[in-house]
């Protein structure tokens, strides 16, 4: 059996701060299932790996033994989360936000054990909220405490607007932790105004206040900003085999490490011993290779772990092109078309600005020599071997 100790400090691994370390570990002395909480708003259809941090982390509370809430924001998602956002988001109408909440059920049990997650939807208990109730809600705190959160102040101070619902936003996801009596809650370190307003609603109720696990945002494949579709530097956990190794194999060896930390199930001992390795002279790349294969075997299997790792090697060290290359027909019309357009319209990227960055960071190849040039034209009767990346190819043909 696991002791509080050793509970204690793999809950701890990676969590960017613990509000609070005291109370956390005086739960887990208790030797009682504890009610862990995280809130995912389906405002976008896809996890990626950024999600993945939070959801490795519900495991490792499963494998402990404690009692997992996987809490869909179906009704708080309509209002959308305000945070780190300069300017008011549009809500999202309950079909859409139902139809991501379904695809959201799919994905999660790559990660957790559906035999001991409890899903739940807010709308459970928001759909019987009265006006009357949110009115009694909304007066348990003021706007000068709701204008102290970092981005409702900078936005305040610039004369940017903010809708009075966003202010809604954080009393009814702390609002939740009471419903839910949660004992812990889990986020980003971007959610600690919500996370904290958990615990304030939670005292105003007369419950013990939920002890707060923030966990750092992951970089995306830049090893800059935060993982998000928006920016195109994710790694979708419902991604091909291939796409996710080859974007694992992408990123900087710096970031690996931090990856390594945060989603992988490897103990902080093996991590420690591979650390190591690498400081006696072996090549973070073939360390990287163990990343990879973990993850796409924790996605889809181990038989396609190993064949993305025999692509990736056929490809990229000995220069061989991928099997299987889609064939994509282009009109060019009679005045040419944009590199831009035949890159979207070859399914590389998904849009032309997002083609236009790949070609500013170099990342675009015509038979192996690079694009760099974004108002490049090509016209009809050429067939191309089109590259974005790494990872992505495209046999093109213009006519």
């Amino acid at each position: 059996m696991v002791s509080a100790e050793e509970s204690f400090e793999i809950i701890c691994r990676g969590a960017e701060e613990i509000l609070l370390k005291e109370e956390l570990l005086e739960r887990l002395k208790l030797g009682k299932p504890l009610r862990v909480k995280a809130g995912f708003d389906p405002t976008a259809p896809d996890l990626h790996l950024g999600h993945a941090v939070l959801l490795t982390k519900m495991r490792q509370f499963q494998d402990l033994g404690h009692h997992v809430m996987f809490l869909i924001g179906d009704f708080t998602g309509m209002i959308g989360d305000p945070s780190g956002k300069n300017e008011t988001r549009p809500p999202l109408t309950r079909e859409q936000v139902l139809e991501n909440a379904e695809t959201y059920r799919k994905q999660v049990f790559k990660i957790l054990d559906p035999d001991k997650t409890q899903i739940l939807f807010n709308s459970e208990w928001m759909d019987k909220f009265t006006s009357a109730d949110l009115i009694k809600l909304a007066a348990t705190h003021t706007v000068a405490r709701m204008l102290e959160r970092d981005d409702f102040h900078k936005r305040y101070t610039s004369g940017q607007s903010i809708a009075i619902h966003e202010f809604l936003y954080p009393l009814l996801m702390g609002y939740d932790s009471v419903v839910m009596k949660a004992d812990i809650e889990l986020g980003g370190t971007d959610q600690k105004f919500n996370l904290l307003m958990g615990r304030e609603l939670q005292k105003h109720f007369k419950q013990k206040p939920q002890t707060v696990i923030m966990l750092p945002l992951l970089p995306g494949l830049d090893g800059i900003k935060k993982m998000s579709k928006s920016l195109g530097n994710y790694i979708g956990i419902d991604e091909s085999a291939e796409d996710i190794f080859g974007k694992i194999m992408s990123i900087s060896d710096e970031t690996m490490w931090l990856y390594f930390e945060l989603i992988s199930r490897r103990s902080l001992t093996e991590l420690k011993e591979l650390r190591e390795k690498v400081s006696a002279g072996m090549n973070p790349r073939d360390i990287k290779f163990l990343l990879a294969e973990e993850i796409v075997e924790r996605f889809h299997n181990r038989e396609e772990a190993i064949r993305a790792r025999e692509n990736f090697i056929a490809r990229f060290r000995e220069g061989a092109l991928p099997e299987n290359m889609p064939e994509v027909q282009v009109s060019a019309g009679e005045n040419g078309i944009s590199i831009l357009h035949v890159i979207k319209a070859a399914g590389l990227t998904t849009s032309t600005s997002e083609a236009g960055r790949m070609i500013e960071q170099g990342a675009v190849r015509i038979d192996n020599e690079r694009v760099t040039d974004k108002s490049t034209l090509l016209h009809s009767g050429k067939e191309i071997i089109l590259q974005v990346g790494k990872r992505r190819f495209a046999k093109v043909v213009l006519s």
